[in-house]
């Protein structure tokens, strides 16, 4: 009974371990702050704004920034920029876990220019 309970233990923190590395998160910043934010075409917030999910390697992302008085800055960003650790351990047991066995950059800075007026 009691290593059918450490066994259990053991499954539950590992599939614990492998839903939340998962997930990948990266804070965008501009400068000057409080700028919008639009996530493939759709409004987010204001920066800093920490964008999180938990998508597949080389899913990507478009991105808006808009800021009264500045160009407004379009980009993309995709979920392989570094390399995750935990589903590249699980991937070792498991094969799914390699779906995700990359991830964002901590962060991002957007600098944004003025628009030159005539």
């Amino acid at each position: 009974m009691k290593l059918k309970f450490i066994k259990f233990k053991a499954l539950s923190l590992a599939l614990i371990l492998l839903a939340t590395s998962c997930a990948s998160s990266t804070m965008i910043t501009t400068v000057p702050g409080n700028a919008k934010i639009y996530i493939n075409g759709e409004y987010v917030g204001h920066t800093p704004y920490k964008h999180k999910d938990s998508k597949i390697v080389g899913s990507s992302n478009t991105i808006r920034v808009e800021k009264e008085g500045y160009e407004t800055y379009n980009d993309t960003f995709s979920k392989d920029e570094k390399v995750a650790v935990g589903p590249l351990i699980g991937g070792i047991f498991l094969l799914v876990p390699f779906l995700w066995v990359m991830k964002y950059e901590k962060g991002r800075i957007y600098d944004l220019r003025p628009v030159e007026t005539e």
